[in-house]
């Protein structure tokens, strides 16, 4: 596979999984998942972690994902580079894990006693990419093995932490966001 069809795959193959976070922000709010229990002194996870935010994201990661499948075929062709199309479970792990890896992440956070918006470098920019691609790779491991090979999953450790700074970037300006790293 050549680098721009690595890069297309990467990309696509892990849109799913870039948008349930951002989804999660713009429509979170209501009840934390923590129902606002500590541990110690600290909250498990925060007000920041909703579930209306993981649900909603949860499936707007997995209707992204079915819509790729729709159109992944006519896509690929355009551009001469086969994609993925994402199986229903694939589709749910890829969304799913991604919120996971968040919520994880919010809970070192809260464990290293980061306040909630914090900047956790390297957690912050990968942990909802370690969700995804550790579900993925449990739940439907052929079809990750075939789509996450070596030069995919590089690509997708490099490129996404660049992503994750334009959006942060971009959720500050539209202040969504109380820093933009």
């Amino acid at each position: 596979m050549d680098l721009v069809s690595t890069l297309a795959v990467a990309f696509w193959a892990m849109l799913p999984a870039y948008v349930p976070n951002n989804v999660a922000v713009l429509v979170g709010g209501g009840r934390p998942i923590d129902g606002g229990r500590t541990l110690g002194e600290r909250r498990i996870l925060g007000d920041g972690k909703t579930w209306r935010g993981t649900i909603a994201g949860t499936l707007a990661g997995a209707a992204l994902a079915l819509l790729l499948s729709a159109v992944s075929g006519t896509v690929g062709d355009a551009l001469s580079i086969s994609l993925p199309s994402f199986p229903l479970v694939v589709a749910f792990s890829l969304s799913f894990g991604a919120m996971l890896g968040d919520i994880t992440a919010s809970f070192l956070k809260r464990r290293t006693g980061r306040e909630r918006g914090a900047a956790f470098p390297g957690v912050d920019q990968l942990d909802f990419v370690v969700g995804a691609l550790g579900l993925t790779a449990v739940a439907a491991p052929a079809w990750f093995g075939e789509w996450f090979t070596v030069p995919v999953i590089v690509t997708v450790l490099v490129v996404t932490p660049l992503l994750h700074i334009g959006t942060n970037g971009i959720a500050y300006v539209l202040d969504l966001k109380k820093e933009p790293w």
